[in-house]
């Protein structure tokens, strides 16, 4: 089957439907988006991927179905923030558990992780 390539809006409608599937967790249907084409690590307008939207709205599971995909876990935005600080401020300690086993770099970014963690006090889900 082949298929016309999308017009530039077609495209930032399809991005913007993947970002919002990543802010909602709706893991299956931003699976699809990606294997059928969209790039794993697309941003938004502030530099968030697909993965730093799940992550900061604490859907481990779709996270770890992005990191599957071959999301980059050190993505930082615009604010250099990085996914897994961005969890650790959200308190989402499930997600923080997905990104460390992932390799997430916690010296990455401003604040780095390590930071956050110590910001809001959850230095333990740093260690272990």
């Amino acid at each position: 089957m082949h298929s016309a390539a999308l017009t530039p809006e077609q495209t930032e409608r399809v991005i913007a439907l993947a970002l919002d599937l990543a802010r909602e967790g709706s893991t299956a249907e931003l699976v699809e988006f990606v294997e059928h084409g969209l790039p794993v690590d697309v941003t938004d307008p502030q530099a968030n991927s697909l993965l730093m939207l799940a992550a900061y709205h604490g859907h481990a599971g779709t996270v770890r179905a992005l990191l599957q995909l071959g999301a980059d876990p050190d993505l930082r935005n615009a604010r250099d923030q990085s996914p897994v600080a961005g969890a650790l401020f959200k308190g989402a300690d499930d997600v923080v558990a997905v990104l460390l086993a992932a390799g997430a770099d916690l010296d990455a970014g401003t604040p780095t992780a390590r930071a956050a963690a110590t910001m809001f006090g959850r230095e333990h889900l740093l260690t272990g």
